[in-house]
C-alpha cells in the first residue's frame, strides 16, 4: 500500500472510530467516575447493618489516620459518630469485599474488551479462548483430589498459608490459555478462527472434566465446585485481596496502552499491518493479558460469566468503537457493575445469599439475546 492509501486508510480510520469518542467520551467517562463512586458507597453501606455514607468516610479517615474535615450538607455531617460494629462491618467485612468485587469486575470487562477487539466481534467474550474452563476444572481436580493424590502438594502450600484450590485456577486459566494459544500458532502466525475453535473444543473438554468429577465428589466438594463454576464473594479477607491485586493490576495496566492497536485492528490485520501495528505481537498481548487478568480473577472469586461480554458493548453504545475509551470505560463500568451485582446478590433474599454468578447471568443472558435479535434484524447475525 501505497504513503497515500495509507494516509486515506489512517484519515478514515479517525473519522468512523474517534470523531464520535471526542464528543462523548469525556462526558461518558465522567458518569461512570459518578457510577463508580455511588455503586462502591452503596455496596459498603448497605446490608443488615446499614451504615450512612458520612459513616463510611469518617471510619475509613479514622483507619488511615486523617482527621475528617468539617462538613455540613443537609443530613451529612462530617465527622459523623459511628458505633464499633458499623466499623467492624465496614473494615473486616464488607470492605475488602468490595474492593475485590472492583477488581474482579474491572480485570474481566477489561479483558472483554481486549478479546472482542482482537476477534473483531462485540459478542465474543474471555471464556471462548478456555480461559474460564480451564480454571474452572483445575479448581475443581484441587477440590476433589486435593487430600489424595495431590495432598503432599496442598500440605506445603497450607504450610506457607497459601489455599490450593485459587492456585490451581489460576494455573489452569494460564495454562489451558498459552495451549490453545500454541494450537493457534503456526510459522509464527496466529489464527484467530483456529483459536476460537480450540476453545471451543477446550471448555467442552473441561465441562466434561468438571462432570467426570463431581461423580466422584462428596457432598462439600460438589458444593466447592458448584462456587467455582458460578462465583462468589463470600467470605472474602484482606489475605485474598492482596494476593489477587497484584496479578490483576500487573494484567490490567498494560491494557490501557493497546487501544492505538486495537483501532487499528478494527479494519482488519492487513490493514493494521500497513498502519504500522505489530499484529503478532498484539495477539500475543491480548492472549498473556487476558488470561492474567482472568485467570487471578476465577482463582479469587470463581468464575463469574457474562460480565465480559456485556460491559466492552455497553461502553461502545455509549461512546462509539474507539479503545481509547473503551478500554477504560470498561474498566469503570464493569468495577461498577459487578459490586453492584454482588450487593444484590446479598441482600435480594434477605436472609441468604445468591451466588454472584447467577446474579450475572440474570442480567447478562438476555442482554445477550437482545444482541442477538437485534442483529438478526439488520441481517448481520455473525
Amino acid at each position: 500500500m501505497s504513503s497515500t492509501s495509507q494516509v486515506q486508510v489512517k484519515t478514515t480510520t479517525q473519522r468512523i472510530q474517534i470523531t464520535p469518542a471526542r464528543r462523548r467520551g469525556p462526558l461518558v467517562m465522567a458518569g461512570l467516575w459518578v457510577f463508580l463512586i455511588i455503586s462502591t458507597i452503596a455496596s459498603i453501606g448497605i446490608g443488615q447493618v446499614e451504615i450512612e455514607p458520612d459513616q463510611i468516610i469518617t471510619i475509613l479517615l479514622d483507619e488511615i489516620h486523617v482527621a475528617s474535615p468539617t462538613i455540613t450538607i443537609g443530613d451529612f455531617n462530617l465527622p459523623a459518630d459511628y458505633t464499633t460494629v458499623q466499623k467492624g462491618t465496614v473494615t473486616i467485612i464488607r470492605l475488602p469485599r468490595v474492593i475485590l468485587g472492583l477488581m474482579v469486575g474491572a480485570a474481566l470487562a477489561a479483558a472483554g474488551t481486549l478479546i472482542q477487539g482482537m476477534f473483531r466481534n462485540p459478542l465474543a467474550d474471555p471464556g471462548l479462548i478456555g480461559i474460564s474452563g480451564g480454571a474452572a476444572f483445575s479448581a475443581a481436580l484441587m477440590i476433589v483430589l486435593g487430600n489424595t493424590v495431590f495432598s503432599g502438594l496442598s500440605d506445603l502450600l497450607n504450610q506457607f498459608g497459601i489455599r490450593p484450590v485459587p492456585i490451581a485456577a489460576f494455573l489452569g486459566g494460564i495454562i489451558t490459555t498459552f495451549l490453545i494459544y500454541r494450537l493457534a500458532t503456526v510459522n509464527g502466525r496466529t489464527s484467530v478462527p483456529t483459536m476460537l475453535l480450540a476453545g471451543i473444543a477446550i471448555n467442552s473438554l473441561a465441562g466434561a472434566g468438571i462432570g467426570l468429577l463431581i461423580s466422584f465428589a462428596d457432598d462439600n466438594q460438589v458444593r466447592d465446585i458448584t462456587f467455582w463454576n458460578l462465583g462468589s464473594l463470600v467470605d472474602v479477607t484482606w489475605e485474598r485481596v492482596e494476593t489477587t491485586a497484584p496479578f490483576i493490576l500487573i494484567s490490567i495496566l498494560p491494557m490501557l496502552f493497546l487501544s492505538r492497536q486495537l483501532n487499528a485492528l478494527l479494519l482488519g490485520e492487513t490493514e493494521a499491518q500497513h498502519l504500522g501495528v505489530n499484529v503478532q505481537r498484539t495477539k500475543q498481548a491480548v492472549v498473556l493479558l487476558s488470561a492474567l487478568a482472568v485467570g487471578a480473577s476465577v482463582s479469587a472469586a470463581g468464575i463469574i460469566g457474562f460480565v465480559g461480554l456485556v460491559v466492552p458493548h455497553l461502553v461502545r453504545l455509549m461512546v462509539g468503537p474507539d479503545h481509547r475509551y473503551v478500554i477504560p470505560g470498561s474498566l469503570l463500568l464493569g468495577a461498577g457493575l459487578l459490586v453492584t451485582a454482588d450487593l444484590a446478590a446479598r441482600n435480594l433474599t434477605g436472609g441468604s445469599e445468591i451466588l454472584l454468578g447467577v446474579v450475572t447471568a440474570l442480567i447478562g443472558a438476555p442482554f445477550f439475546l437482545y444482541l442477538l435479535l437485534r442483529d438478526r434484524q439488520r441481517g448481520a447475525l455473525i
